[in-house]
């Protein structure tokens, strides 16, 4: 009896199942507590050079104070870099600055004074993170994602090493102290260390949930579980609109944003180990435990009673060469077929973070408020899931994974060409653009966990999961290219998301096939499915010579 058999038995999605995916909802609700908090965390202000001594100026209106000590930009607005070295007491009689001598401007020399009317406090404004400093403040949402991409090859590693269970503990753990610690920060360098300490921590939780959830459920549930540990992360992100609108001060902020781990980390005491880790483990006692839980709360007492070391060696049996077999992240292009799903594997998780992060770090520009927009991206993801559950059982997981990131990318492309003067449009075209982006990421989760044999599932997730925080850390640098060209930044996320979403076409279909548990099972699995494919083409080769 395989594994999937001895699962059936004990019950493939009961009550067992349900509660251990309500577990692991929690942390797909936290993360994009951190995961998109960079949006309010680091959000920019309106400001402007400050003014020293303005007292000297008490005959004077504020207007006609900034008149005289600001130039004006492009676009007629007082500048936000800039200030004149002498009051230009002129102005005051021809507001027009063409006789201003181009000398008499310089940087900001004085600090600056920020519009505090929507943030309280922000990284920006409390270590000036503005103008020639604005490069650190795009950099802290790298710092974490250079984080979270550490921690992907950690945490994949040390999980197939210690077991999920353990591991998504120490995540929690981790999480809440760094994430604590940063929130008490008292310069820019303490934040970004422990900023990506704090990605190197959460990580877990991303890499570990999806795995552990599809271990404890058959087949014909594979996907409604993945899809509904995946609404969470939605509705986080509609959380961290609320939380953001709510708390206005970055160092509570990132507070509130941390808190909800403390609960996490009780809710681990109810969660399994996966049956499957501890068979290939060799952990026959512990499995048989989880098992018959698992039996007994799906009103299967009755097989429970049957399941004993016997059977369960049987059932390990097919994964033997674990119990003595050295695993790394090396293994996972040992032979063709894992080289080939690595490789194609690797490009789509980059190019579905990239364009991810490249849209949901970019909140603004689309007609609505940012703390809507961020609530708006969350919701339309929530239909884009319960799509792809019924796509991704249609046409399978190879079509829908490369289609959901090609058009993606090609509503970043329509978008480019859009004036910013058609904001309804714009922000149409974005949401449509943020659900299939979110189709992509919901669709990636499921397929790479399918993809990678039970003994090196982590590692291969934690592959994945390096190359999507890759793309992640990259994402937002790509905004300073701003300054070379306005589309610049667009034009890339969308060539790197119709790129990367084509090297799907590459992959073999999973629809319909069980976990395959080692190396020699994923080699099987693509032989058989060559012969497949020769047996179609013989059957077709007679027909067309009929024809001729």
């Amino acid at each position: 009896m395989n594994f999937e058999d001895l699962l059936c038995e004990a019950g493939g999605f009961g009550k067992f199942q349900i509660l251990t995916l309500l577990l692991l909802c929690l942390p797909r609700l936290f993360l994009p507590l951190h995961f998109l908090l960079h949006n309010f965390l680091a959000a920019t202000p309106a400001h402007r050079c400050a003014i020293l001594h303005q007292d000297r100026f008490a005959n004077l209106t504020e207007a006609e104070v900034l008149l005289i000590s600001i130039p004006r930009d492009s676009e007629e607005a007082f500048s936000s870099c800039e200030m004149f070295s002498e009051p230009q007491f002129h102005l005051l009689l021809n507001s027009s600055q063409a006789s201003t001598n181009a000398t008499s401007v310089q940087s900001c020399q004085n600090g600056w004074v920020y519009n505090r009317s929507q943030f309280t406090s922000t990284i920006a404004t409390q270590w000036d993170l503005v103008c020639e400093q604005k490069e650190l403040n795009h950099a802290t949402a790298t710092f974490f994602f250079i984080g979270v991409m550490l921690g992907a090859l950690i945490f994949g590693y040390l999980s197939d090493r210690f077991g999920r269970k353990t591991m998504l503990l120490v995540s929690y753990m981790c999480t809440l102290i760094c994430g604590m610690v940063s929130s008490a920060s008292v310069t820019y360098s303490m934040l970004a260390v422990m900023r990506t300490l704090t990605g190197m921590s959460i990580c877990g939780l991303s890499l570990i949930v999806v795995p552990l959830g599809l271990e404890w459920v058959d087949i014909q549930h594979r996907t409604v579980s993945g899809i509904i540990t995946s609404i969470f992360w939605s509705l986080g992100n509609m959380l961290l609109a609320l939380i953001a609108y709510l708390v206005r001060d970055w160092r509570w902020l990132l507070f509130a944003a941390t808190l909800p781990c403390a609960v996490g980390l009780v809710s681990v005491w109810w969660l399994p180990e996966s049956a499957r880790w501890l068979l290939a483990k060799g952990k026959l006692k512990e499995a048989r435990g989880h098992l018959q839980a698992c039996a007994k709360m799906n009103g299967r007492k009755e097989f429970a009673a049957k399941i004993n070391l016997e059977m369960l060696s049987k059932t390990a049996a097919a994964v033997e060469q674990k119990l003595d077999g050295n695993y790394s992240y090396v293994s996972i292009f040992r032979t063709p077929m894992l080289r080939k799903i690595s490789f194609c594997m690797g490009a789509v998780w980059f190019g579905v973070a990239f364009s991810y992060y490249g849209m949901s770090l970019n909140i603004s520009g689309f007609g609505l408020s940012m703390y809507m927009t961020q609530f708006v991206f969350g919701a339309i993801e929530i239909p884009a899931k319960l799509i792809v559950y019924l796509v991704v059982n249609r046409f399978g997981r190879k079509q829908s994974q490369a289609w959901s990131l090609i058009l993606a990318g090609l509503c970043i492309g329509v978008n480019i060409v859009v004036p910013r003067s058609l904001g309804i449009l714009r922000s149409v075209v974005a949401i449509i653009g943020k659900g299939f982006s979110e189709a992509a990421f919901t669709t990636v989760f499921l397929y790479s966990s399918e993809l990678y044999p039970t003994v090196l599932r982590q590692n291969g997730q934690g592959y994945c999961a390096f190359m999507a925080r890759l793309g992640g850390s990259v994402a937002p640098l790509v905004f300073m290219l701003e300054s070379l060209w306005k589309r610049l930044p667009q034009v890339i996320y969308c060539i790197m998301a119709v790129f990367c979403g084509s090297a799907a076409f590459f992959l073999p279909e999973t629809l319909n096939t069980e976990l395959p548990e080692t190396v020699e099972d994923v080699e099987k699995q693509s032989s058989e499915r060559e012969k497949h494919l020769r047996g179609k083409v013989s059957e077709v080769v007679p027909l067309q010579s009929l024809q001729k």
